[in-house]
């Protein structure tokens, strides 16, 4: 017998069934990985981190300071206290004051907030102060202990707990204020900007993973001596740069000299030397923590101690190891010159030409001319020129001509400009 059977509705799906696969799908977008890549920023940031000092991330928004945190504390294994400054008071730093029994004998003691006890309680963590530019002034003064002491009224954070902080600059944070001298000069400035390779990598499921550097403990004694001499022979020689306040509140609000940061760049050099750090990552700490003017002094000093003994090389020519740079190997052939015309004598002086001979082999010809016409000008009667200068001749002497060209092109157009 034939029926009649009702065509097929489709059903459809359940409310909750819908948002379990919104939710799947949102677990596969957030299922990235991490790999070890060079970057710079990064470096930078743990290795302040490692050496406890607070770093505050400037950049604007959405470049990525919270994300960059928050796969900070994941690859450090330390837990994450997110606080955000400008929605809190000042009495949420300082504490907020509770009476007991009888206030008259014990006091009344300040009680820290729920984020702070369970800090505490945890023993470490990284405890990441966000938008600090939009936090009034009243609050920012009440952060000044909390940075530099780690105290939250009554109680103090463990040595285990990391401060950074994160800030948008004042013309695209919400209602910002510039950062007030004292709490400025607590941190280590770090200027954050995005790689659009890292983003794009990123994006398609591989983020850069932060690790703390690898201290040799071998190089520890080295790194502090290294650190101190840097540091203090740069103060002896400009006793101006120990406390410099700057003019403008904008450059008050940013890094600047003291002997508070003083104090934390030469930890910072110490542990950038003991990590073998790159010298674009301890640019970054140095001119980050004295401001531009003051890290770029301390980095050409850095330059010139690292610079070889004029001795050594002046003991054995044939051998000598001069730098690649072309700004430190000219300040190395000078040292040497300067080296003889200090203490001359026949055997220096030849030894001298040895070694601008090999400078001349293993780098630019330029670098030598100068070094070379100086040395000459050094000779006695009774020194005989060294065969080693022949190789130079001609390099003195494409130079001079060069001069003298550029002299005659100077002159002609001095004359038609009258």
């Amino acid at each position: 017998m034939l029926t009649n059977t009702p065509p097929s509705v489709p059903t459809t799906p359940a409310p909750d069934s819908q948002l379990a696969v919104a939710e799947a799908l949102m677990s596969l977008l957030r299922d990235t990985t991490t790999e070890p890549r060079p970057d710079i920023q990064l470096e930078a940031l743990t290795l302040a981190v490692s050496a406890d000092l607070p770093v505050l991330l400037w950049g604007e928004p959405g470049i990525g300071k919270t994300a960059a945190l928050t796969q900070l504390a994941a690859s450090l294994e330390l837990p994450l206290t997110t606080v955000i400054a400008s929605v809190h008071e000042p009495s949420d730093f300082s504490g907020l004051p509770i009476v007991g029994d009888d206030p008259a004998e014990q006091g009344v003691p300040m009680a820290p907030p729920d984020w702070a006890v369970r800090l505490v309680r945890a023993g470490k963590g990284l405890l990441f102060l966000d938008e600090l530019s939009t936090a009034p002034p009243a609050v920012q003064a009440a952060l000044l202990r909390l940075v530099l002491e780690r105290r939250i009224g009554a109680l103090q954070l463990p040595p285990g707990v990391r401060i950074v902080a994160a800030a948008n600059p004042r013309s695209s944070a919400a209602d910002g204020w510039e950062l007030s001298p004292p709490l400025a000069n607590r941190f280590v400035h770090l200027q954050w900007t995005h790689d659009h390779e890292v983003v794009v990598r990123g994006l398609a499921g591989t983020w850069p993973r932060a690790t703390l550097p690898r201290l040799d403990p071998e190089k520890l004694p080295e790194a502090v001596d290294f650190a101190r001499r840097a540091v203090c022979g740069l103060l002896s020689a400009r006793p101006t740069l120990v406390h410099r306040l700057p003019t403008t509140e904008t450059r008050r609000g940013g890094p600047w000299p003291s002997p508070r940061s003083w104090d934390m760049t030469l930890n910072l050099i110490a542990f950038a030397t003991a990590a073998g750090s790159s010298r674009e990552v301890l640019s970054l700490l140095v001119r980050g923590t004295v401001g531009d003017g003051p890290g770029l002094e301390l980095l050409a000093g850095l330059d010139r101690m690292d610079l070889p003994d004029p001795e050594d090389l002046l003991a054995d020519p044939a051998n000598a190891v001069l730098p690649e740079r072309g700004d430190l190997r000219q300040a190395a052939l000078d040292g040497v010159v300067a080296a003889v015309r200090t203490r001359p004598d026949r055997a220096r002086w030849d030894a001298a030409w040895a070694l601008l001979v090999r400078a001349l082999e293993t780098g630019a010809p330029d670098l030598v001319v100068v070094p070379a016409t100086t040395l000459a000008s050094l000779r006695r009667e009774h020194w005989d020129v060294p065969a080693a200068i022949e190789h130079l001749a001609g390099v003195v002497s494409l130079s001079q001509r060069a001069d003298r060209a550029a002299d005659r092109v100077a002159r002609v157009g001095a004359k038609a400009g009258r």
